[in-house]
């Protein structure tokens, strides 16, 4: 365990100096965050390691800790940081706790986030059973199907509602987040809804790019294609792993294969 070289007060009055002088930047440079795609996408994997320490007991982390925590290098980490105002203390390192409060705030993890899940099959009901929302600040407001068969029952202490009261389930719970569970021929409307309901950030499961208009931010889950990207890795590590039959052509042939000349003469 680590020791602080200075009180916590003492370290937030510092950040907050740099934070606000890091926003008049970017309030001049024309960008009211200041903080790129790229480092937005890393910091949730930082609030995960940072609270993995936390859990150990570690007050203070160096830069190179935390970066092998996260799996990135500690350049890329010290320059994610900056953006929120974080530079540490030479010799010392993060203030564990506040950085916490650091990247949680700016997640917008500080206050809690009504989701709603459309689509009550085995998917929607292993998010919902997931109980990591509720520690991250979300909350699953409702849960929504179109199969009579499924509206009623309950999940997660959730009673499915039918998605008829989509709209409804919005208005009444604020909802700011809506995750689509739904198969893809039904996905598009749905989102399509969610939109004209006034959510603006969703989370699609269904494989198949939704449509939207500007101003809604979608994020994309595809886990076949994770699948597909872990397949390629592995070949090229092993050429021979996986050695199974793969995928074929309608009429039966290996995909990747040519047409016999002869079928290809007497299609002629």
């Amino acid at each position: 365990m680590h020791s602080n070289a200075m009180s916590s007060g003492a370290q937030a009055e510092g950040y907050g100096q740099a934070e606000a002088s890091r926003r008049a930047e970017a309030e001049i440079n024309g960008q009211p965050d200041g903080i790129p795609e790229a480092t937005v996408a890393r910091l949730p994997v930082y609030l995960r390691a940072l609270y993995g320490l936390a859990e150990r007991g570690i007050s203070t982390v160096a830069s190179e800790e935390l970066a092998a925590a996260a799996g990135v290098n500690s350049a890329k980490l010290r320059k994610d940081l900056s953006h929120l105002g974080s530079y540490g203390i030479r010799g010392v390192g993060y203030d564990v706790d506040y950085l916490v409060y650091q990247v949680s705030r700016t997640l917008g993890l500080t206050q809690v986030w009504p989701v709603v899940i459309v689509g009550a099959g085995n998917l929607g009901r292993a998010l919902a059973n997931y109980g990591g929302f509720v520690s991250r600040g979300f909350t699953i407001a409702a849960m929504l199907d179109s199969d009579t068969a499924i509206v009623g029952s309950r999940i997660a202490r959730l009673t499915v509602r039918h998605v008829d009261e989509l709209e409804d389930v919005v208005a009444r719970h604020n909802v700011a987040i809506g995750v689509i569970a739904a198969p893809a021929g039904s996905a598009q409307a749905v989102c399509d809804r969610l939109v004209s309901a006034g959510v603006t950030s969703i989370l699609n499961f269904a494989p198949l790019v939704l449509s939207v208009p500007e101003g809604v931010d979608v994020r994309k889950v595809d886990l076949s294609i994770e699948l597909q990207i872990l397949a390629f890795h592995a070949q090229r590590r092993s050429p021979s792993a996986g050695r199974r039959p793969g995928p074929r052509t309608p009429s039966g042939r290996p995909a990747g294969t040519r047409r016999p000349l002869a079928d290809v003469q007497r299609l002629g």
